[in-house]
């Protein structure tokens, strides 16, 4: 099991709301895939809206909104942002996103390790998107965060753990929960961030985007268990050169 702050979950992979083709489909595949957080952007949200509501399809007991602050631009609007998500969804807990290039979305360091200690403050539960820089990681711990998320590549491009090396200076140093988060692409990108012992994987676009986003979301289940069961199980070392599976015996002297 994964604790992060006062939360225990059973699922190490967390999910996002975006992009599917429908709110049923959506639905169907966050269940299918066994995640109990999953993401929402504020501004999807309309608290006062009927049943065709994004909040309607994410009503089950085993899930627990994350709400983010995707679309503000600096430290300021974070907080803005936060305090409605407080109000309007009646949970502290924040995916703190703050990416002021619309074309990139790339997180901003200064205004994240600023929104972040300031939340922290006001009593939040802050779980900052942010490059896969291991200064930046321990400095936004520092003020209190309760994981981190570094990126893997940048965000709903599927190309994988680009950023893998500094990935694994992350896992190695952080005291608080590493959930690896945008850019995982297939399935076997979960598996290996979960293999390098991050303690959790944050998947939107791979599963929202493929031709099968249920099979898809059950697929990312799976990998992200048996990755973690192969970084518990401790994998076996790499050699430098070729090893005999079956060593030399005395009876072919």
């Amino acid at each position: 099991m994964l604790t992060i702050a006062d939360r225990t979950f059973d699922s190490r992979l967390f999910t996002g709301t975006g992009k599917f083709g429908s709110l049923p489909v959506m639905e169907e595949a966050l269940l299918a895939s066994g995640s109990e957080l999953v993401t929402v952007a504020l501004r999807r949200v309309d608290v006062h809206s009927g049943a065709s509501d994004l909040l309607s399809y994410l009503r089950h007991p085993r899930l627990h909104l994350l709400p983010n602050t995707s679309g503000v631009r600096n430290a300021r609007e974070a907080v803005f942002a936060a305090e409605l998500a407080r109000e309007a969804l009646g949970t502290n807990w924040l995916k703190l996103e703050i990416h002021p290039d619309p074309r990139w979305l790339m997180p901003d360091p200064v205004e994240t390790l600023s929104a972040a200690e300031e939340l922290v403050k006001r009593g939040f539960v802050v779980l900052p998107y942010v490059h896969a820089d291991p200064v930046l990681c321990k400095r936004v711990e520092e003020v209190g965060v309760a994981a981190v998320m570094p990126l893997g590549v940048p965000i709903g491009s599927n190309k994988g753990l680009r950023t893998a090396d500094f990935l694994e200076i992350i896992i190695a140093q952080s005291q608080v929960p590493v959930v690896v988060d945008a850019g995982i692409g297939a399935p076997s990108d979960a598996a290996k961030a979960m293999e390098m012992g991050a303690d959790a994987v944050l998947v939107n676009t791979a599963i929202a985007t493929s031709a099968d986003p249920i099979s898809m979301g059950r697929a990312f289940k799976l990998a992200v268990e048996s990755g973690r069961m192969a970084f518990e199980a401790r994998l076996a070392p790499v050699a430098a050169e070729a090893v005999a599976t079956s060593p030399l015996t005395a009876f072919l002297d």
